[in-house]
């Protein structure tokens, strides 16, 4: 199992629509989903999600921080 943040509009729908994907345990619901990898999501969905988390979380972090993440890519 996997936490990936995503956009709170798409949260749901993403829940919906694979058996996979539940509401984040013991963290904020609104922001993030449990994804199982063993689940009926497919991994190329799966990589797209950890690509979304990734920047989301990325863009939420003081500025310092983002530059130096950026600069170590």
């Amino acid at each position: 199992m996997s936490y990936i943040k995503n956009e709170p509009d798409i949260v749901q729908n993403l829940r919906d629509s694979f058996e996979g994907i539940e509401p984040g345990h013991h963290i904020h619901k609104a922001h993030w989903n449990t994804v199982n990898i063993q689940g009926n999501l497919p991994m190329e969905e799966i990589k797209k999600l950890i690509d979304m988390s990734y920047e989301l979380v990325v863009k939420s972090l003081p500025k310092r921080e983002r530059d130096e993440i950026k600069n170590k890519l």
